[in-house]
């Protein structure tokens, strides 16, 4: 009998945890089906759905495409048994409610194999509306100009990243950094991301188009938890107790970066308090943030925030409320 051929493994594995999105998911399939580079795999996890999210996922029938099931372990277990299955040689986690431009796979290909030191290659992304579908014009872009190299202490006072959905990480990368840290909930892309930057430098994508767009969900885990400084806690734990940080920093770096990580923690649920009709309590957090490491433009902001019941809507700029 002929011996059968194995299948040649694929270039770039598309990861996807899923839970209770029916609605959405189906846009997530459909985009990487309709990427114009052949040579993926995707494997979605959906993590115990009760609402058919499963059944939206199998009813695209592609060989290159896998459903694997399991209880409810939360979206770092999930993305973790994906990472086990994965056998491409890069790796692209996309959310479950979130769609790809038809070139995101080949931009981010070509910039990752032009880097052969990174970790990773990014690109722009999109905010759409949660009803948003391919073709919508999005809320907001983020195309950059963004900064490449080594991100470390960049993204230790900030994620520069959306999500994982417009990032294509070197397999090898991932192996070295290890899995997702199951017990966070909140910022777990967040300390994965400072993980990998620990190990070497990032590559841009070229191109002003999203790479990647974004469903701003009433339900999402930001709208949620970014107001509440307890959702911070321990991803600030895992981040700042890593013992490799400090010794990449030396201790006088390694404390003042980590004033300022949580001096920019205070900023965001500060705003955060203010865009859901919690004032003063945002105003409280905004003064800490700026009170622990003060610039002109917060400063000014700052200012801003105080004058909002004044200021006509239309100059709110971040401190805009959210609809309802």
């Amino acid at each position: 009998m002929p011996r059968e051929l194995a299948t040649p493994a694929p270039a770039i594995s598309v990861l996807t945890p899923a839970y209770d999105v029916a609605r959405f998911v189906g846009a997530a399939v459909d985009s990487v089906l309709a990427q114009d580079f052949p040579g993926w795999e995707m494997i979605v996890v959906d993590d115990g759905s009760a609402d058919g999210t499963a059944e939206v996922v199998a009813a695209r029938r592609d060989p290159r495409i896998r459903l694997l099931r399991q209880a409810n372990a939360g979206v770092s277990a999930a993305r973790s048994r994906a990472m086990a299955e994965a056998r491409g040689e890069a790796i692209l986690f996309l959310d479950a409610d979130d769609w790809l431009a038809p070139d995101a796979l080949s931009r981010l290909a070509t910039a990752l194999a032009a880097a052969p030191q990174a970790v990773g290659a990014f690109g722009g992304f999109a905010f759409v509306a949660e009803g948003a579908k391919p073709g919508d014009r999005p809320l907001r872009r983020k195309t950059g100009p963004f900064p490449a190299g080594d991100l470390l202490e960049t993204l230790l006072i900030e994620n520069l990243f959306a999500n994982g959905g417009h990032l294509l990480l070197r397999r090898e990368a991932l192996a070295q950094a290890g899995p997702f840290l199951p017990h966070l909930r909140y910022g777990e892309d967040w300390e994965y991301w400072i993980r990998l930057s620990l190990l070497g430098p990032w590559a841009v994508a070229a191109g002003r188009e999203p790479i990647l767009f974004v469903r701003q969900r009433a339900g999402s885990a930001f709208n949620r938890m970014a107001r509440d400084p307890a959702a911070f806690a321990p991803t600030m734990l895992a981040i700042w107790g890593n013992p490799a940080l400090e010794a990449r920093l030396g201790p006088a770096r390694f404390a003042a970066m980590r004033r300022r990580a949580e001096a920019e923690n205070d900023w965001v649920v500060g705003r955060e308090l203010i865009r859901h009709g919690q004032r003063a309590a945002g105003l409280e957090k905004l003064r800490a943030s700026v009170a622990q490491a003060p610039t002109p433009k917060r400063a000014l902001l700052l200012a801003a925030a105080h004058a909002l019941p004044i200021l006509p809507r239309r100059l709110h700029g971040p401190f805009l409320a959210y609809p309802g």
